[in-house]
């Protein structure tokens, strides 16, 4: 029996983590996305203005994963929530609850700190990601529609006047 460990990230798994970012990103078809280094990832998630934690997968000891996450708010709700940024499992090692164990780590941590929803994005061409996550209770929020601005488009918006 394969023993799963969830822990939290510490400054001195950033390597580790960057690693993990660089396999999501081939894995998801964006490669050439990923401008952060491991120095980038240090201060962004370890540095003291951080907003986001990080999270460990290991098997028998083996990291095989990491999850991203922060903390937002709903209005409605009167709320805060807890928003997976990123999850990922290494290939060889899917299949065997690292995932599962990532996702119900982080479903107690929102329990444990009153948020009214926990939530995360997926590729609509990942059907395995979108079969285990429906195959949990999540169910997908079909009826919003994400914007993002970014690279030039944000900083001609930032600087423009109204």
């Amino acid at each position: 029996m394969t023993a799963i460990v969830i822990r939290p990230a510490t400054p001195e798994d950033s390597a580790l983590i960057y690693h993990f970012i660089r396999e999501l990103a081939i894995y998801e078809r964006a490669e050439h996305e990923v401008v952060t280094d491991v120095q980038g990832i240090r201060d962004s998630i370890f540095g003291p203005e951080s907003t986001v934690s990080a999270l460990i997968c290991l098997l028998d000891d083996q990291p095989v994963g990491f999850a991203v996450y922060f903390f937002n708010y709903s209005t409605w709700l009167g709320k805060r929530g807890l928003f997976l940024e990123d999850l990922y499992v290494s290939p060889e090692f899917r299949g065997l609850g690292a995932g599962k164990a990532l996702l119900h780590y982080l479903a107690r941590e929102a329990v444990a700190k009153g948020c009214g929803r926990f939530e995360w994005n997926v590729l609509d061409w990942n059907t395995p990601a979108i079969d285990f996550y429906e195959s949990l209770g999540a169910r997908p929020q079909s009826e919003w529609t994400g914007y993002r601005l970014t690279g030039q488009a944000l900083t001609d918006f930032a600087g423009s006047t109204l």
